[in-house]
């Protein structure tokens, strides 16, 4: 069985799957999750909740990544379909972080806009959870809700899931569940720091709106 060493990686990130900026540190995720370990014993998928619904098994994600078929890996359904509950990480008497794996190829699929579109919603909600806790520090259920639902609502143009469980909402706030009005935390500047240190491109992307904008206003 081949493993993937730094020959195998520099291949990978030669590449032109993600953006340049991002290969150093791509190659040093895979790494960091000691898949050329993987012996294929099948653990992963035995403890995993979704695996009846992927189309490549845990196992068979790591085989593809290790036999350098990456591109084929990030264009599954199963990536998506990954709840990240860590089963397949904790079991693994190899120690790779399988769930690790997921989270580098969910990112490279998103990068390079290569997600299947009957798992777009899973995407869309992701990235308006992420903004949600970026601006607040923690859920504020409503805001969520809504621009998840908006941006969902945009994508696919389904409005019978633009309405889903809306009837809930009036039986979560008999119970003290649903909250209309929600908190943030004290130092929302630390929480976005965090996001700037780990996702330094949306940090960038957001300061060169700031400058267009501010020049703009110059300009007027």
């Amino acid at each position: 069985m081949p493993r993937l060493g730094v020959q195998a990686f520099s291949a990978i990130e030669r590449q032109s799957w993600i953006t340049m900026d991002h290969e150093e540190s791509m190659g040093s995720a895979f790494a960091a999750t000691s898949v050329e370990n993987c012996y294929q014993c099948g653990k992963c998928t035995a403890g995993c909740p979704a695996s009846d619904e992927m189309d490549f098994m845990p196992n068979q994600i790591l085989r593809l990544v290790q036999t350098d078929d990456v591109d084929r890996a990030m264009r599954s359904r199963a990536i998506w379909l990954c709840v990240s509950c860590l089963t397949c990480t904790t079991r693994c008497p190899q120690s790779v972080d399988c769930a690790g794996v997921m989270d580098v190829l969910r990112e490279m699929a998103a990068e390079q806009k290569t997600v299947p579109a009957d798992v777009q919603r899973v995407l869309v909600f992701q990235r308006a959870f992420l903004d949600n806790i970026r601006r607040h520090g923690r859920t504020n259920e409503v805001e969520l809700i809504m621009q998840f639902k908006t941006l969902g609502f945009l994508k696919d143009r389904n409005i019978r899931l633009l309405m889903k469980d809306a009837l809930l909402a009036p039986k979560l706030m008999q119970r003290g569940k649903f909250h209309l009005r929600g908190e943030s935390v004290r130092d929302r500047a630390v929480v976005r720091r965090i996001f700037d240190r780990c996702m330094p491109n949306a940090g960038k992307a957001r300061m060169a709106a700031a400058d267009e904008g501010s020049g703009s206003e110059e300009a007027v």
